[in-house]
């Protein structure tokens, strides 16, 4: 993987995870194919602001790997997963694919952005369940790295 560079790559991947946030919730709400929501997505959302090949990555890395996603956020988790309120349940998932699939994105960088969707669009403390949550998954995932 490349690279980006500071700035707008940075804030393009950022929207990305917001817009790939709402696209994963709609996706467990409706049990809608991922395709025939990065479709409906790519046509209401204002996508050009977006990383599409970023969104589309995460939203099918999810989808692909999601039973492989919930098994690695089992033991850090207080109850079953499909239990966890909708949207930290789409920010831990989204979180735990980039840190078990995405390395060249920094476990700092995945933990801030999960808790700043969580923030904006989940329940008033749910940032706070979902930093938890991950910061023991990146203690496993990303052992090397949170040492370092």
């Amino acid at each position: 993987m490349s690279q980006h560079p500071q700035g707008l790559d940075m804030q393009a991947r950022s929207r990305a995870r917001r817009r790939a946030l709402q696209a994963l919730y709609a996706w467990q709400m409706s049990g809608s194919h991922m395709n025939a929501v990065i479709d409906q997505f790519r046509h209401e959302q204002d996508m050009e602001v977006a990383d599409l090949e970023y969104f589309e990555d995460l939203l099918h890395g999810v989808e692909t790997n999601v039973d492989a996603l919930d098994e690695a956020l089992r033991p850090h988790i207080d109850r079953e997963v499909a239990q966890i309120d909708p949207i930290e349940r789409a920010a831990l998932r989204l979180a735990a694919y980039e840190l078990k699939f995405r390395p060249d994105v920094p476990y700092r960088v995945v933990i801030n952005e999960a808790i700043e969707v969580t923030k904006r669009f989940g329940a008033d403390h749910g940032h706070s369940y979902v930093n938890g949550v991950l910061d023991k998954l990146a203690g496993e995932l990303r052992a090397i790295e949170k040492r370092g």
